[in-house]
C-alpha cells in the first residue's frame, strides 16, 4: 500500500492551507531536493523546476522522494527565459493549482578573476541567478497579491555579502538577490506577501567536494561551528520563511553558514 506523503509531518500550528503550491527552481541536485523535501513533509504539494536536458537525473529526483507520491512533481524550466516561465507556471497552475510559494533556488557559476573573465561568462551567470528571479517572481506576483497571500524565499550566499576571489559576477548576482528582494518585500509587504533570502555558507556538495583538501580544509577551520552545512540546514531555514505563520519576517536574509559571517 502506497503511503500518503507525510501528511502526520504538518506541524501543529499548520492549518489546512498547508496544501499550497510550492515551486523550487533548480529543484533537481542537492540543495533543491532536499527543499523539495523538506517542503513536502510541511504537507505542501511541490513542484521542481529545473533543465530536463538529463533523464537520469528527473529520474533519480524522483526515485529520491518517492515516499511523498504525486505530492513531489516536476517540470522542465530555463529560468533565463522570461516567457519559459510564464508557460511553465501556467502549466503548474492548470495542473496543481494557484502558486502559493516560491523558492528560488536556480545558480551557476561561472568563476574567473575579473580580468580573465568573458562579457559571455558575466551575462550568463546574470541570466541564471539574477534575471531568473525576476523571471519567475514578476509571473506570480499579481496572482499572490490578488489572491492576499505569497511566500518567496530567494537563495543568495554567503559570498553575496563577503565578496569571493573570482567571483564578481557571482557575488554581485547574490547581493542584488537580497537588494532586489528587499524591494520587492516594500512593494507587496501589504498584500500578504513576504519575500525573504537565505544566504548559505560553505556547504557539503559536490561543488565543495571537488576544492583540493587542503583548500578544503582551510575553509572548515574558518568556520566556528567547526563544520561544513549540509541542504537539510539550508532546506530547514527555507521551509521556516515559507511557513503560513511566518508572515511578520519580511525583507530578512537569513544567513545560515555556521557562524563564518556575522554582522548586524
Amino acid at each position: 500500500m502506497q503511503r500518503e506523503p507525510a501528511s502526520e509531518a504538518i506541524p501543529m500550528n499548520q492549518t489546512n492551507t498547508s496544501r499550497r503550491v510550492a515551486i523550487v527552481t533548480g529543484g533537481i541536485g542537492g540543495l533543491g531536493t532536499e527543499i523539495c523535501r523538506h517542503l513536502a513533509r510541511a504537507g505542501r504539494q511541490v513542484v521542481a523546476l529545473d533543465l530536463a536536458a538529463r533523464s537520469e537525473r528527473v529520474a533519480a529526483f524522483h526515485g529520491e522522494l518517492s515516499e511523498f507520491g504525486g505530492a513531489v512533481d516536476f517540470a522542465p524550466l530555463d529560468v533565463s527565459d522570461f516567457e519559459s516561465c510564464r508557460q511553465a507556471l501556467a502549466q503548474v497552475e492548470n495542473r496543481h493549482g494557484s502558486v502559493d510559494i516560491v523558492i528560488n533556488a536556480a545558480g551557476i557559476t561561472r568563476d574567473a578573476s575579473l580580468r580573465k573573465m568573458s562579457p559571455q561568462q558575466w551575462h550568463e551567470l546574470m541570466q541564471v541567478n539574477l534575471d531568473g528571479v525576476f523571471n519567475i517572481c514578476r509571473n506570480v506576483v499579481d496572482g499572490m497579491s490578488a489572491r492576499g497571500f505569497g511566500r518567496i524565499v530567494n537563495i543568495s550566499s554567503v559570498n553575496g555579502q563577503t565578496g569571493q576571489f573570482g567571483q564578481t559576477n557571482y557575488s554581485a548576482a547574490k547581493a542584488g538577490v537580497h537588494g532586489f528582494s528587499m524591494a520587492l518585500a516594500r512593494e507587496t509587504a501589504r498584500k500578504g506577501i513576504t519575500v525573504n533570502t537565505v544566504s548559505p555558507g560553505y556547504c557539503d556538495t559536490p561543488m565543495v567536494a571537488a576544492v583540493p583538501d587542503d583548500i578544503r580544509a582551510q575553509i572548515i577551520a574558518g568556520i566556528p561551528v567547526g563544520r561544513l552545512g549540509s541542504p537539510a540546514d539550508i532546506a530547514r531555514a527555507v521551509a521556516f520563511l515559507a511557513a503560513d505563520d511566518a508572515g511578520y519576517l519580511t525583507g530578512v536574509n537569513l544567513p545560515v553558514n555556521g557562524g563564518y559571517f556575522m554582522s548586524f
